[in-house]
């Protein structure tokens, strides 16, 4: 297989060039050779617009047949792609633009309204995302670019554009591709520098493992391009593959994501947990705990009838022909993951960070054991910092191509997470089994250390609390040498029925944890909690709480 991720894109447009590529909802479809043809026509803009091979260009808005072609387009010119979530606020954006040094922004005109062009004075030119017009340029030859570029196009190819027009920039293996920014809260937000290798590695082994993904399939992309799990998974591998890429409305709800994935029926779902969580929580658990119900299950002809029609109904909500659900970006509750494994549902975790791009280990599900992330992936190294790696949880170390090349512009924070052995430290802590089967057991930083030097690990405490009645979501934070959980609660319940559930949700979860891990009290929230792009909570924002 070719060894550079730009090779493996010009060759996927030419082997697909008439299979359907990408299509929005309700409107525009691209085939291969069609993407192609858009690609010539930025690399037009970009040039009149005076970029160079390094320079920065950021992207900004939902997921689109467009942010495809602008991502692809960005790289096979040779320039570094800046995405940034379309959920960020103006502050944060504009902080982002100036620190990675972007020359060119691409955006919505939804997002262009909302920003302040004056805060962002190193941008050459605004692009349109939604149709490739220039929104604004210090040049003004570049305001009548899109009267221009079908002139511009057609002197570029004369005799009509082919696949052999199809020769893209060539990258070196550790070259800059993307700076991919871990949070919109300047304060904290980090640019991760990541090498082409990286995206070659991570669409290769997705290649090579994936084998039940074929040119023609068709996908839904429902998690944000510009998270790297999404963008690894539901772009990179499928475009690679040859497959249909078919994006949801820009305001999805629960009906249009469902109808979505009913019409396209795809091969392959990825998902974070929250998604499974919720179906699971909301609409299958309260009817499993029916009194009648209960009776039932406890009969065991009737109790296996029962599991495979939850099971065919929840593999009906994802389209019904899929051959695994991938979650990944955070931990599965526990008791939702046994459900699914005793209905025989086909579901696998994955694990990795943005600093991977993001892949570290990964099983299908037919070999998937409960409880893991699956084993490491090619070219890649874990070891547990642990005296006793299979049995006393470590720090996970990671090393391999997909590794990142550092912090932009941030030696200090590169220098705590990259050792000078190669090895880089993931903030997570977990134990690896005989077979090199990884298990996470929680963030390095989150870990808390009780009076006695027990090991206190606050994700599998929330795990259990936010299966309790009238919990959404919890965190669990020490407060002189007490452990208190912040919850936010199922706000269509009255004050006072809240005070008395979560007072005996207090006394069931104590029954059942260590002495060391009983919770002094819940306070409850009005908010829900700040979150990361891949929906994990701002822990660190809630510790003084």
């Amino acid at each position: 297989m070719n060894e550079r991720f730009l090779e493996l894109f010009e060759n996927t447009l030419k082997a697909h060039w008439n299979l359907p590529a990408l299509t929005d909802h309700n409107g525009t479809s691209f085939l291969y050779r069609d993407m192609a043809e858009e690609i010539s026509r930025l690399h037009i803009v970009f040039k009149k617009a005076n970029i160079n091979k390094g320079d920065k260009i950021a992207l900004m808005g939902r997921n689109s047949s467009r942010w495809a072609i602008s991502f692809y387009g960005t790289l096979s010119y040779g320039a570094v792609i800046v995405p940034i979530l379309n959920d960020f606020k103006p502050e944060n954006v504009h902080h982002i633009i100036n620190h990675s040094d972007a020359k060119m922004f691409i955006l919505t005109d939804s997002n262009w309204e909302n920003l302040d062009k004056t805060a962002m004075p190193e941008i050459n030119c605004f692009l349109s995302l939604d149709n490739f017009s220039v929104l604004y340029s210090q040049q003004s030859e570049l305001m009548q670019i899109s009267e221009q570029i079908k002139a511009y196009f057609e002197e570029e190819y004369p005799d009509g554009f082919t696949g052999e027009h199809v020769k893209y920039h060539v990258e070196q293996p550790d070259e800059l591709a993307l700076i991919n920014y871990t949070s919109g809260t300047t304060g904290f937000s980090k640019g991760v520098m990541l090498p082409y290798q990286s995206l070659w590695s991570n669409t290769r082994f997705a290649s090579d493992w994936l084998t039940y993904v074929n040119p023609g399939d068709k996908f839904v992309s429902m998690l944000p391009m510009a998270h790297m799990y999404g963008l690894a998974f539901e772009i990179l591998h499928k475009i690679n593959k040859g497959c249909h890429i078919h994006f949801l409305p820009r305001v999805p709800n629960p009906k249009s994501v469902i109808d979505t994935f009913s019409a396209v029926k795809p091969t392959m779902v990825i998902a974070v947990p929250l998604v499974i969580e919720k179906i699971v929580k909301n609409r299958i658990f309260p009817v499993l705990r029916e009194p009648k119900m209960k009776i039932l299950l406890k009969i065991p002809v009737i109790n296996g009838i029962i599991r495979k029609k939850i099971c065919k109904k929840l593999n009906d909500a994802f389209g019904g022909i899929f051959f695994e659900i991938v979650l990944g970006g955070a931990p599965l509750n526990k008791e939702i993951e046994a459900f699914l494994k005793s209905i025989g549902f086909h579901y696998t975790v994955g694990y990795g960070m943005t600093e991977c791009g993001p892949l570290i280990t990964y099983t299908r599900w037919d070999n998937f054991k409960s409880g893991s992330v699956g084993k490491v992936v090619d070219r890649m190294e874990v070891k547990i910092d642990s005296v006793e790696p299979e049995n006393i949880p470590g720090e996970i170390l990671v090393k391999g191509v997909n590794n990142m090349l550092g912090y932009y512009k941030n030696p200090e924070a590169t220098a705590e997470v990259m050792m000078k052995d190669g090895w880089m430290r993931t903030g997570d802590m977990g134990v690896i089994d005989k077979d090199g089967v990884l298990y996470i057991r929680g963030r390095n930083k989150a870990l808390i250390l009780s009076a006695s030097g027990q090991n206190i690990y606050p994700e599998e405490l929330e795990s259990l609390l936010n299966n309790m009645p009238c919990v959404v979501e919890s965190v669990v934070i020490q407060r002189k040498d007490k452990l208190v959980a912040l919850v936010y609660p199922d706000l269509e319940k009255t004050d006072e029925e809240l005070q008395t559930i979560m007072a005996e949700n207090l006394k069931k979860f104590n029954q059942q944890v260590p002495n060391y891990s009983v919770l002094s009290e819940i306070k409850l929230k009005k908010d829900a909690f700040e979150k990361t792009p891949k929906q994990s909570i701002k822990r660190f924002m809630y510790q003084d709480a």
